[in-house]
């Protein structure tokens, strides 16, 4: 059900959202289809977001709370949950015996592709509006507003801990 009429918004909400507005409420739909996509696979958008991180940069668990921007206590749950599907493992730092490294395992990696799958299927739901060079764009934008607003901060740091 694709259109390229725009949407009058102030005729369907009442009122015209503001950019940020908009980015909150197709956030949550994002969220909410993810879940469902993911539920297969056992993981929930959180446990995806650790996978990817650690598969991008295995690093330590303080790194982690910085660069996902969770509570720790949370953080702590998620690797839990990981570690007990074997979908991680944490093994001691041998510079730093203090520290734990947390690496996706090879069932992680297996597990991570599925989700890879879901996930593709839901960025095509979300942007079916859009086509290629607009989803390009979008995607260059959002991480432009991302990296100028501070969002990625934790991530860098995770880049120069782990590089």
């Amino acid at each position: 059900m694709t259109t390229t009429e725009p949407v009058d918004k102030k005729q369907v909400l009442g009122y015209t959202p503001s950019a940020g507005m908009l980015l909150v409420k197709v956030g949550r739909a994002a969220e909410r289809w993810f879940g469902e996509a993911l539920k297969p696979s056992g993981l929930t958008p959180r446990h995806l977001g650790v996978l990817f991180q650690v598969d991008a940069h295995p690093t330590s668990q303080q790194a982690l709370i910085e660069s996902i921007e969770v509570d720790p206590s949370k953080l702590v749950g998620l690797l839990n949950d990981l570690e007990a599907e074997g979908l991680i493992v944490r093994r001691r730092d041998p510079d730093d015996r203090r520290r734990h490294i947390v690496e996706v395992s090879k069932e992680g990696r297996a597990r991570l592709a599925a989700a890879k799958q879901a996930a593709s299927k839901v960025e095509d739901k979300l942007f079916v509006g859009l086509d290629a060079a607009e989803r390009k764009q979008l995607h260059s934008l959002l991480a432009r507003t991302a990296d100028s607003s501070g969002v990625l901060e934790g991530c860098v740091e995770l880049l120069k801990q782990s590089g």
